[in-house]
């Protein structure tokens, strides 16, 4: 079940500057019109079909996961964060119990009494709860559900050929403002927004009219489609659109889920402030849930190469920043890891 880490050294050894420069400079905003390996072919100072043809390879070796739009579950459908408390000796069975569900796209083991974390994706809070309920009767394990309530920094946008030792190392500071996060909000989605979505749930076609290709699938004349995507873009429902990096195959395999106890009359304060800190790749707040013994209310996620530097980092935070109770949540084997599946969002919204 697990992602196998590729050696560091390995996965650089046979790219170029060319390779390097569309790595990092292509995770986002990538062009939206009809040929946009041409003018990614331009800007790198390539051809068009060799600027196709690298992300084609990069894509076959693992550094990136997948090429098109990186999507954003709360704002289409009902999305949340659960965990349950697997028995050892039963760990295998529920992680496929979990698994077994298309509307759970995210599953990992971390190293807590609540063991097993994943997320669940649904076109509505009715269905959501209905796959939570399941999820206790069929395993026989009481879920901790936790809804993500604000957003102050989600980005897994970051540079990786580099040799930072942690994910946003080299990165200036980013302006944060905390932005409430609604369970029951669904997005206003036409009948052509629906059937992008699910046409580009698992990536844009790597051919040279990928926006085309799919106009065609959805039966759509291209600039419709192209003003759709534009406009899914800028309602959130796209978060970005670019080459969507591999963070374990290019060494940022150290990770590790902080929770703190967060006053909540700080909360935003203290939010904000850690949101903007280059060195935290997410960081939003989740309700907590005293009545099942979970007192944490803020969460962030800090990416690294190496372990103490993720370590000494989260030290930081709680000496200068955080100085409230918290936990470390180290990820210790990936369960499962795909796109949010789009199928039911469109059909219940």
């Amino acid at each position: 079940m697990s992602t196998p880490a590729a050696d560091d050294a390995d996965w650089r050894s046979d790219l170029d500057a060319v390779d390097e420069a569309l790595i990092d400079g292509y995770q986002s905003d990538f062009p939206v019109e009809r040929r946009p390996f041409r003018r990614v072919g331009a800007e790198l100072g390539i051809e068009e079909d060799e600027a196709l043809e690298r992300v084609r390879r990069l894509r076959e070796a693992g550094v990136f996961r997948r090429f098109g739009a990186v999507l954003n579950p709360p704002v289409i459908g009902a999305s949340t964060l659960a965990a349950v408390s697997a028995p050892e000796e039963r760990f295998d069975e529920i992680a496929d119990i979990i698994n077994g569900y298309r509307q759970v796209n995210h599953n990992y083991r971390r190293d807590h009494e609540w063991n097993m974390w994943f997320v669940v994706t649904a076109g509505s809070l009715d269905r959501r709860d209905e796959i939570l309920a399941e999820i206790e009767e069929r395993t026989g394990c009481e879920v901790l559900n936790l809804p993500m309530l604000t957003d102050f920094y989600i980005d897994l946008e970051f540079p990786v050929v580099n040799s930072d030792r942690f994910a946003r190392e080299s990165v200036e500071r980013t302006e944060v403002t905390a932005t409430r996060i609604s369970e029951t909000a669904a997005a206003d989605l036409s009948d052509l927004d629906k059937a992008l979505l699910l046409e580009i749930q698992d990536g844009f076609p790597l051919s040279m009219t990928p926006y085309e290709d799919v106009a065609d699938a959805v039966d759509a004349p291209v600039e419709d489609v192209l003003d759709a995507i534009e406009a899914l873009r800028a309602d959130g429902c796209i978060k970005r659109i670019g080459c969507v990096v591999n963070h374990v195959v290019t060494g940022f395999d150290a990770n590790c889920m902080v929770v703190w106890n967060v006053p909540d009359e700080e909360l935003d304060a203290r939010g904000e402030t850690v949101g903007e800190l280059p060195y935290v790749t997410l960081c939003y707040h989740r309700p907590r849930r005293p009545e099942q013994g979970w007192p944490y209310n803020l969460f962030t996620m800090i990416h690294g190469r190496d372990p103490e530097a993720v370590d000494e980092k989260i030290d930081e935070l709680a000496d200068e920043y955080l100085p409230v109770e918290h936990e470390r949540l180290y990820s210790t084997e990936t369960l499962k890891q795909t796109g949010a599946r789009y199928d039911d969002i469109v059909t219940e919204s």
